[in-house]
């Protein structure tokens, strides 16, 4: 499987919080075959086998949309593209849910998948792509990309000093959910979002950002990776890097280059 790595870093200061490998500011792609080009046209001719369909994981706090700007130029590049909901009840039920849509799919049957993580849509993509040979590659944006046995928390550990690493209080709205008592769902506090989760993006859109956010389960840090279909993280993975002036959210700040390194990989498995 050729694997294609991805994650950001931006003036050198880490944005990471829970399920959130924010390492804001860097997109990284990486593939044996290919490096991804920031600039530039946007036609890209395929070359030949059959065409990959482009499967999209969105991470914490977030939703679908965050790919509308991606989505759109895929499409317009005639890839076939899904972007499933993130369940963001833990990473083993995101995976597991992520994993079916895979495999029991009848619309990707017989069908290459480029599979593509942001954020903590990384560790998802991680779990879920085991065992499914359609799966040519793997994409990740400011992702994680835990080996085996490895938690979030663990990750995390790695990196001190957060925009969201604050007292929880000071960081989340927290609410329990009834159906499971010992866990609670996380919100970011709305005045954080302009300046950390959405860092770069314009107040109003980021404002927006706040109101639609979707909660992340807080016992998802915790949580130990499965099988990895790939080794950990992009450095000790040999990532080739590509920077780009963009916040965490990049496929929303600059979706023309978060498009060109997914395009990039997909070419590098025909």
């Amino acid at each position: 499987m050729t694997v294609a790595r991805t994650v950001r870093l931006n003036k050198l200061r880490l944005i990471i919080f829970a399920a959130m490998l924010a390492v804001a500011g860097l997109l990284a792609a990486t593939t044996q075959a290919a490096s991804a080009h920031t600039s530039g046209p946007r036609a890209f001719a395929w070359g030949g086998g059959a065409k990959p369909v482009i499967v999209l994981e969105h991470g914490a706090w977030a939703d679908a949309s965050s790919w509308n700007g991606v989505i759109a130029r895929l499409q317009a590049d005639g890839f076939t593209v899904y972007a499933p909901p993130n369940p963001l009840r833990g990473l083993p039920q995101d995976s597991a849910y992520l994993h079916d849509f895979l495999t029991q799919n009848a619309a990707l049957a017989g069908k290459p998948v480029i599979l593509v993580g942001h954020s903590y849509g990384g560790a998802v993509i991680t779990n879920a792509a085991v065992g499914d040979s359609k799966v040519k590659a793997l994409v990740f944006v400011d992702a994680f990309i835990p080996d085996k046995g490895e938690s979030l928390a663990r990750l995390l550990g790695a990196f001190p000093g957060s925009c969201l690493g604050g007292p929880p209080a000071d960081t989340f709205n927290i609410v329990p959910f009834p159906s499971t008592p010992q866990d609670v769902d996380t919100y970011i506090l709305p005045g954080l979002v302009p300046g950390c989760f959405a860092s770069g993006l314009p107040a109003r859109q980021a404002a927006l950002i706040a109101a639609t956010q979707r909660p992340l389960a807080a016992s998802t840090l915790g949580e130990p990776s499965g099988t990895a279909a790939l080794t950990f993280m992009a450095n000790r993975a040999k990532a080739r890097i590509t920077h780009v002036n963009a916040g965490h959210l990049s496929m929303i700040a600059d979706p023309g280059v978060v498009t060109r390194v997914i395009i990039k990989a997909a070419r590098a498995t025909s």
